[in-house]
Formats: structure tokens, C-alpha cells, sequence
């Protein structure tokens, strides 16, 4: 950082009088200074008021032009020139013009980026789903606010929510808006600041409010068994994954896949998309079909062209004879934005600080401002009942005297002294007073004072009901729920994207004639390195180099299309190919698995296996003596699903574990030094991955398993002696001919 001279021209004219300005001075500035003086308030500006939506599920540049359309009558009255609109938003929204139209666009009905439109629309819009076309300028389109914003701005006048100065001071406009739903989670929202961004998924707003409704009675309710899934207005199918769904639910962080909707003619031939993934558009899937037919990666298509029209999307495939339409698929999906995911990321300001909520999180937060804007709501109509039982008490006082109260009237001769005349003749205040002193002649007689007294009553028991909800949680609960249930009665719709659970997916077809079958020898050692030897070479060298302190553990004869098992000591299991592995040499490590497959932080390597065609059984053994049979298919899945948890009972750790093909005999040995020996078929096979099993050796306290081994591997020669007639046995203890001359070692 230097410091910078001034300019040498200065010095030249520094005596001419007509000469100004040239000498200019250059002061340092650190830049961290510099950081926090220019930077700072600009990266502010940008998270808070304009890409990070708030609780109310809105970003300022949206609660300015729907406050802007309310106060122009538009919730009610008949559509006006967008330009109109956009003209009048700039009292509030200085950005400009054309970024007021946009946002309009982007809540409109015509656009459809939205579950449930804000801006019912007139004209062309354009479309979501469309990256080419191009919406109409707003002196040519139409708008008004549509039917569900009746809902953002019911109480808006009770003083339900605070109101600040727009940017010049010369009106007000609300800092929220008190929505009467959860509309956070139910508009889609996207944006991108400065070192952050949000991107909040829509759901479907009856799912919503059951979810709301149901935290609202429980706050540890299930809240993934309600509010199953997004849902997005351009539909499609959502490939649903649990776990990932209730990682995103948690921490409002992760993915999920959506693919498009087609069918099949078969009379044409053809294939018909007609929803696409929320995160795409129709121009990106045909480029990237063009590409792949031009590289010569897709063969089956003999054109495809876009015939979307005034009913909807619509792009058409022509297939080449013998195409199957379900392989093309796939593939399609595979290597095209058909199918695309979607990344979640609840970034939601909360009191002016951004902060990544999952959706329980939200609720909690969104159920205490709610309680808040009723609570400031009743309280609003409790004070206005409390003003006119303030002033119907003073009309009860002149009603033993009327003609009194008229007396007095008569006889003051400055207007300014009828106000504390009265109050002085009957004892009451300055505003009572000037409430008696202002009605009209007529109404002085008897029977209308009277009636209006009549009303103190109902007022007393009507002001006792509404501090009862302002001091009572419970009935504000009840209050937003009874509003919660009005909201889905007249707006909730079906949903639009279908959820396809495991269990309903076609199994995913592998590109078995892009990955060539050979036969191989896989080796892994105890450490999870693993290595895949073709035969031949193998032939040429069969020793294996394993790590320092490292050494065989298991070895099978595959195919280079198995699949591989790998299972951790987190209680997961990881699936993949032996074609993800590269064909190695006898004379290398191999693939460390923890780091090829991303295991967790922490997470060890425990065994593997290749489960071929998924029949048979998986036998865990536990150090607690127990053992369970779980079917070998419980772990095949439809999708190509990457790792499985729940993989095997976390009661215990694992001892030991074996690929059953048919029943045998087993010896196990605890660190006591006893051995029992029983036979598999004693095991019923469970299809729950994490049962955990049934008791087969009993121990005492200090020990546990150490061996299991099949019972021909051992070097037991008094087999009857450990044999097992019922489970569970504590065992007999090991005799010196059945050791061996070896310690066994766990498999």
C-alpha cells in the first residue's frame, strides 16, 4: 500500500490564480477500513433488503408491490395496465422500473413460478419452464391482485404488524406482511447475496397448513409424515428418499431429484414430455438432446421438436423402429436435464439476521410471530371496545339528568368552556364530555339513551373474552388454527408433483452394453484397501502388496458387473460397482474405500460382500452373544441409491459377519476362552435390516465374541463337546488339542 504524490502540475500552477483544483492530496486508507466502511454496508444492504426473504415468506422488493397493488384497490377491483402498477410501486421501490415488472412476472399467474399465483395476470407473461419466451412490456399486460392475498392483508390495519418510512419519508409501508399461513414455505423463493444465498422449495399449501395445525397441538409431531414432499407448479415426479428429505426437513440443507412426466404413443411412435423439472426449461433439455444425438450417444431418436401450445408443454420424440421407449428413458434421464435436482437451502431472515432453519424451525418460528401479530391484533380491537365503553359510561352518567346536562349547555357562554363545564357538573373526563356534548339534538331523548347504555354489558363481556385470548396462548393457538383451516378449505388444491416412492420405481436399467463383463479377482484387506485383478493378470503376478501392518481379509471371484457391499461401523451400508473400480496390478495398495466411496467423518471400514443376485441370508454377530439372519435382499434397491442406513442393529458392536448361500455349521469363541458350535438353520432369516437378533452365547459381564469362524476352518476336534442342543449356551471352555497351534483370528 503506497502512498501516492501529488501531481507534479500542481506545483507548476500553484501561483496562478486561474488554475483550480489541480493539486489533489491521496490519503491511505487500510483495507480493512476500506472493507468495512465501503463493503460492509453494501454486503448488508444486499442480505437484508433484497435477496434473503423474510418469515412471511417475501423479500422487500415483493411487500412493496403487493402493499402497492393493495392500497390501489386492486385486491377487489378490476385489473389495471401493469405500467400503471410498476409506475405507482417506485414510491416505494426506487430500483427502477423494469426490476419492479420482473418481480411482478415472477408472482403471475401467466408466468406460473408459483404453487399458488399472487398477481392474477392478463396477457403474455411468459413462462417458467421457458427460457426464450420472452414476456410482453407492461404497458401491453394487465394485473390485480389475486384472491389469495386477501389472506396477507386481512389484519393489516389492526396493528398487527409495525410500519416504517419508505426511502424518502413521505408514506409508510409494513415491515412485514401478517400472513394468516405459513406462505415462507409455500412460495418458492431463490436468492443470491453477497457470501450467501437461499433457495426455498414450495410445498403444497393444504400439506402446509395440516403441518402448521398439527405443530401447533404437538410441537414433536411427525412432521415428514404430513407434509410429505414439495411440490412444484410445473409438476413432474419427485424420487423420494427419506432420509434425504428428513436431513432437509432438519437442517433445511440438501437435494432431492425431480424427473419429467411422459408417455408413450404407440400408434405415432412417439414420446410425450409434458412436465418438466422445476430448475429447468424446455430450450435446456433439447440442446442437450441435440449434443448427445450429434455425439452419437443416443441412437434411438429420429427427431424431436417443441409443440408446446395454449394447452400446455408439450416436446415430442420420434423414435427409430425397435426403440424401447422405457431404456430410452432412462437413459434420458441419465444424461439430460429430464431429471435434475434440487438444492435446498432455507436461508430465511429472522429479525434482521439470516438464518439456515430446517422446516420445524420455521414453523416455530413463524407459529410465535403469528401468535405475536393476534395477540397485537385483538389487543387493537379490545382498545377500540375499550374507548366506547369509555364514553357509553359517561352517556349513562347524564342519564339521570338530561335536562341538566341541557342546562348547562345553554347557560355556558364560551364555546371552549362547555367541555369543562360538563365535566365539572357530572365528573367526567375531557373526552367522555366531548362525546355528550357532540350528539346530534334529536338524540338526547330518554329511549336512544337508553338503548346505547343497553350496550355496556355486551361490551364488558366481549373486552373480558379478548384479554382472556391476549393472556391466554392456548386460545391464539386456536385462533390461527380455526384461520389455518379457512385457508385450505378455499385455497388448498392437489398436488401437481406426483411422489414415486422406492417400491413404485421401475428398476432403473443399467447401461449393461456400455460396461464390459469379464472375469476378475477382488482382494480387500483389513484396512478397506481394495483392488480388482483381471486374470491374466494375476497370471503374471499373484503375490499382493498390502500396507504395513496390513494384510488379506477377503477375496472373491466376480464379474466386472457385481456389485459390492461395504459396510461401516456407523451401522451404514455403501453400494457400488466393481466397474467403478479401475483394473489394478497385484503389485499396488488399491482403492482405499473410506475416501472412494465419502464415508462420513469418523466412520470405519468393518466388511464387505458381493451379493451377486441378492439371494441367501447376511448373518451378523454381535459382542453382546447375539446373532441375526437378515435376508440378503432386504438390501437390493429399485434406484441406484448410493448408501443404505440402518444397515445392520447399533445395540452392539459388530463381531463378525458372513454371506450365507446355504446352512452350516459355526464355532464361536468369546475372550473368556469358551467356544460353542451351532448350526445356521437354528437362525430365522428377519427381512429388517436392523433387527437385532436373538440370543445365541450367553456371556458374563467382563467378556464378549472375539472369533467366529465356519466350523471346518477351525482345528476343534472335540466338536460334540461345544455343540450347541438349544440357544442360547454359555459354552464350554476350549481344550489345548482344539486350540490349534495358531490363536484364531476374527474373520
Amino acid at each position: 500500500m503506497a502512498k501516492k504524490k501529488a501531481p507534479e502540475e500542481g506545483a507548476k500552477h500553484k501561483n496562478n490564480p486561474n488554475v483550480i483544483g489541480l493539486r489533489a492530496e491521496v490519503l491511505e486508507q487500510p483495507i480493512t477500513e476500506t472493507l468495512e466502511v465501503n463493503y460492509m454496508p453494501y454486503a448488508m444492504s444486499v442480505i437484508v433488503s433484497r435477496a434473503i426473504p423474510e418469515i412471511d415468506g417475501f423479500k422487500p422488493s415483493h411487500r412493496k408491490l403487493l402493499y402497492t397493488m393493495y392500497k390501489m384497490g386492486l385486491l377487489t377491483g378490476a385489473r389495471t395496465k401493469s405500467a400503471n402498477i410498476v409506475g405507482q410501486t417506485m414510491k416505494l421501490n426506487p430500483h427502477g422500473d423494469a426490476a419492479i415488472y420482473d418481480t411482478m412476472v415472477r408472482l403471475s399467474r401467466g408466468y406460473g413460478a408459483l404453487l399458488h399465483p399472487l398477481v392474477d395476470s392478463k396477457g403474455n407473461f411468459g413462462k417458467v419452464y421457458s427460457r426464450d419466451m420472452a414476456w410482453a412490456a407492461s404497458r401491453y399486460t394487465e394485473a390485480r391482485l389475486d384472491n389469495i392475498c386477501s389472506e396477507f392483508f386481512r389484519d393489516i390495519d389492526q396493528d398487527t404488524v409495525d410500519f416504517a418510512d419508505n426511502y424518502d419519508g413521505s408514506m409508510k409501508e409494513p415491515t412485514l406482511l401478517p400472513t394468516t399461513f405459513p406462505n415462507v414455505l409455500v412460495s418458492s423463493n431463490m436468492g443470491i447475496a453477497v457470501g450467501m444465498a437461499s433457495n426455498i422449495c414450495g410445498f403444497n399449501l393444504g400439506e402446509v397448513c395440516d403441518a402448521t395445525i398439527e405443530f401447533l397441538k404437538n410441537p414433536e409431531c411427525d412432521l415428514l409424515g404430513i407434509l410429505k414432499a414439495p411440490d412444484f407448479p410445473t409438476g413432474g415426479e419427485l424420487l423420494y428418499d427419506g432420509g434425504e428429505l428428513s436431513n432437509i426437513y432438519r437442517t433445511g440443507r440438501g437435494s432431492f431429484k425431480v424427473r419429467s412426466k411422459w408417455r408413450y404413443l404407440k400408434a405415432e411412435n412417439l414420446i410425450e414430455i409434458y412436465e418438466i423439472p422445476y430448475s429447468t426449461t424446455v430450450e435446456a433439455i433439447m440442446d442437450k438432446v441435440a449434443e448427445l444425438i450429434k455425439s452419437g450417444k443416443i441412437k434411438e431418436i429420429a427427431d424431436m421438436r417443441d409443440e408446446t401450445d395454449l394447452t400446455g408443454l408439450k416436446l415430442a420424440i420420434d423414435l427409430k423402429r425397435g426403440t424401447d421407449p422405457d431404456k430410452l428413458m432412462q437413459k434420458l434421464f441419465r444424461s439430460t436435464p429430464m431429471m435434475d435436482s434440487f438444492g435446498c437451502n432455507f436461508n430465511i431472515l429472522i429479525a434482521g439476521m439470516p438464518r439456515v432453519m430446517g422446516v420445524r424451525e420455521i414453523l416455530d418460528e413463524w407459529t410465535a410471530w403469528r401468535m405475536d401479530s393476534v395477540r397485537r391484533r385483538t389487543y387493537f380491537v379490545m382498545k377500540k371496545k375499550q374507548d366506547k365503553l369509555h364514553l357509553l359510561k359517561g352517556l349513562k352518567k347524564i342519564l339521570l339528568d338530561i335536562d341538566r346536562a341541557i342546562k348547562i349547555i345553554r347557560e355556558t357562554e364560551e364555546d371552549s368552556e362547555v367541555i369543562p363545564n360538563l365535566m365539572i357538573g357530572f365528573g367526567i373526563d375531557d373526552i367522555q364530555a366531548e362525546y355528550v356534548a357532540d350528539i346530534k339534538l334529536r338524540n338526547i331523548n330518554k329511549e336512544y339513551i337508553l338503548r346505547r347504555i343497553e350496550e355496556t354489558s355486551d361490551l364488558e363481556a366481549e373486552i373480558a373474552d379478548l384479554q382472556d385470548i391476549v393472556n391466554n396462548p392456548g386460545r391464539v393457538k386456536k385462533l390461527i388454527i380455526a384461520e389455518l383451516q379457512n385457508v385450505k378449505k378455499k385455497f388448498a388444491v392437489p398436488r401437481r408433483t406426483d411422489i414415486i416412492y422406492e417400491h413404485q420405481m421401475a428398476a432403473e436399467p443399467d447401461p449393461e452394453e456400455e460396461i464390459p463383463d469379464y472375469p476378475a479377482t477382488a482382494f480387500l484387506s483389513r484396512e478397506g484397501y481394495f483392488k480388482k485383478i483381471t486374470a491374466a493378470s494375476l497370471r503374471m503376478n499373484s503375490e499382493q502388496k498390502y500396507k504395513e501392518g496390513d494384510g488379506p481379509f477377503l477375496q472373491w471371484e466376480c464379474t466386472n458387473r457385481d456389485e459390492l457391499l461395504v459396510f461401516t461401523d456407523a451401522q451404514q451400508c455403501y453400494k457400488t460397482r466393481l466397474s467403478d473400480f479401475d483394473d489394478a496390478k497385484a503389485s499396488v495398495l488399491g482403492d482405499y474405500l473410506p475416501t472412494k466411496l465419502g464415508f462420513d467423518e469418523g466412520e470405519g471400514f468393518v466388511w464387505a460382500c458381493i451379493p451377486g443376485d441378492y439371494s441367501g441370508n447376511l448373518l451378523f454377530f454381535f459382542k453382546n452373544g447375539k446373532a441375526a439372519r437378515v435376508e440378503l435382499a432386504a438390501y437390493q434397491t429399485q434406484t441406484r441409491r448410493k448408501k443404505l442406513t440402518g444397515a445392520y442393529s447399533d445395540k452392539s458392536p459388530l463381531a463378525a459377519a458372513f454371506l450365507l448361500r446355504e446352512d452350516l455349521e459355526l464355532a464361536v469363541i468369546s475372550t473368556e476362552g469358551r467356544c460353542m458350535v451351532f448350526h445356521t438353520a437354528a437362525l430365522a432369516p428377519k427381512a429388517t435390516r436392523s433387527t437385532q437378533g436373538v440370543n445365541v452365547m450367553t456371556l458374563k459381564p467382563k467378556y464378549s465374541v472375539e472369533t467366529v469362524k465356519p466350523l471346518g476352518d477351525t482345528p476343534i476336534v472335540n466338536i460334540s463337546r461345544y455343540r450347541a442342543r438349544s440357544l442360547p449356551i454359555a459354552g464350554a471352555l476350549l481344550r489345548e488339542e482344539d486350540r490349534g497351534e495358531e490363536q484364531m483370528t476374527l474373520l
